[in-house]
């Protein structure tokens, strides 16, 4: 046979190694290696070189092994028989892989085994030519994508049912919930398998999982769906299972309620349905019980008119101020003016005895005397006038609400704060009104 004078590689693209066809070579054979390849030069099974991109001339200046190689010159030119590959280390990201057979797993959220189906594509790139022509490629041809599919299909298969196993039961997520948990489960799967592929001089560039699907014809998925669909409808409508089964329970019994052998099975469902929605029904019955005895005690208290705190109707001394609230109840329409003691009311204007103007408490209509800031009755707040805009507030706040002004005043003598509507000064004793 003629010696090769060129080599160059005329595999297709997604082909990972190719194995030139000619094994006739010689030296000064130009060996010519693109950007994305590596070339591997074996003899006898052995690995003798591994070149790079570029033009290469195999002369035992370079390749100091073929001298124990090439015995007998011809001419100038040494002829021997050895192989060439050609390693394809571009990126190739579209491999795809799939379950052959759904995969049974079991649901840990409702316990059912569902059969499985997935499916999806990974990268990968050639990150050692010579771990990978010796591990894996061996003595064929040529090594493309449905070969690495091939050999790949029993640990693929096998780290996506575990992968998909122990992520559900880790999340405690149904199947038909792990659509949504695609993004993670793919790098979770790309990390396991990644060790695998790295002892056959594979990098792992990339895994994903397009779809995580399930049979729709499957009686267990059915189940589960319809299941599913009905606990919806109830929380929509706002009734439980037992309660569900009671109402056609009844409905049963209503319809059947013509002859005397439909009455007696009638009474024992009813009989047995009361005993089977003991614990429901007494939990709400309970429930309203509860609601109904606190309503009653709050309706069964009543107010201190002294102090406002709530105590039991029956309670007749108040137990946070001591108030006598039957004497109070007496006495709360006998009203007196401050100044004279005269008998008035709650609508009396002017005292009848004296005169004087009666300045009724809003809280409990007592008279309040003259400068005083609270009921003596009641300790209820007499109420002030704001010297800026006249509102009526408190005298026991520093800034008019209304208008934001100061409701505190000086003395005209000493020029000391005053608080409130005083008579005199507390600080010289000069007389302000």
């Amino acid at each position: 046979m003629a010696i090769v004078e060129v080599i160059k590689y005329n595999g297709g693209p997604d082909v990972f190694a190719w194995k030139y066809p000619s094994e006739e070579l010689g030296t000064w054979t130009q060996l010519v290696v693109n950007e994305s390849q590596e070339a591997i030069l074996v003899k006898g099974g052995k690995v003798y070189d591994v070149f790079g991109s570029g033009r290469h001339t195999l002369d035992t200046a370079n390749i100091p092994l073929l001298i124990n190689v090439v015995k007998l010159p011809f001419g100038g030119r040494s002829p021997f028989t050895a192989e060439v590959w050609y390693i394809n280390k571009a990126y190739n990201l579209d491999v795809k892989w799939g379950t052959p057979t759904p995969i049974q797993l079991q649901d840990p959220k409702y316990g059912i085994f569902v059969p499985v189906r997935s499916n999806g594509a990974f990268g990968i790139r050639i990150s050692d030519s010579r771990k990978f022509l010796v591990k894996l490629v061996g003595t064929m041809s040529s090594f493309d994508k449905n070969s690495v599919t091939k050999y790949f299909r029993s640990l693929y298969v096998t780290k996506v049912k575990d992968s998909i196993s122990s992520y559900l039961v880790h999340k405690q997520i149904s199947i038909l919930e792990i659509n949504a948990y695609i993004d993670e489960l793919s790098q979770y799967m790309k990390e396991r398998i990644q060790p695998t592929m790295d002892d056959y001089g594979i990098e792992l560039v990339s895994f994903y999982v397009n779809e995580i699907s399930v049979p729709e014809d499957d009686s267990a998925v059915q189940q589960l769906k319809n299941a599913l669909a009905k606990r919806a409808e109830m929380n929509i409508i706002g009734y439980s299972y037992q309660q569900e089964r009671s109402f056609d329970t009844l409905e049963g019994a209503a319809k059947n309620s013509g002859s005397t052998a439909s009455s007696v099975a009638g009474a024992s469902m009813g009989i047995g349905m009361g005993l089977g929605m003991g614990n429901a029904v007494g939990a709400g019955f309970g429930g309203m019980a509860q609601e109904i005895k606190t309503s009653t005690d709050e309706a069964s208290k009543k107010e201190c008119p002294k102090c406002h705190s709530l105590i039991p109707s029956t309670q007749r001394f108040c137990g946070v101020c001591g108030c006598d609230t039957e004497a109070t109840k007496k006495q709360e329409n006998i009203l007196k003016c401050s100044a004279c003691g005269g008998t008035i009311n709650k609508s009396t204007k002017f005292c009848p005895e004296c005169g004087r103007r009666i300045n009724h408490c809003k809280s409990c209509g007592a008279d309040i005397p003259e400068g005083s800031t609270s009921c003596p009755n009641c300790n209820e707040d007499v109420p002030i006038s704001c010297p800026h805009c006249g509102a009526a507030v408190s005298p026991k706040v520093k800034f008019c609400p209304e208008c934001g002004g100061t409701l505190s005043k000086n003395c005209p003598k000493c020029n000391a704060p005053i608080e409130g509507s005083p008579k005199f000064c507390p600080e010289c004793g000069e007389k302000l009104q």
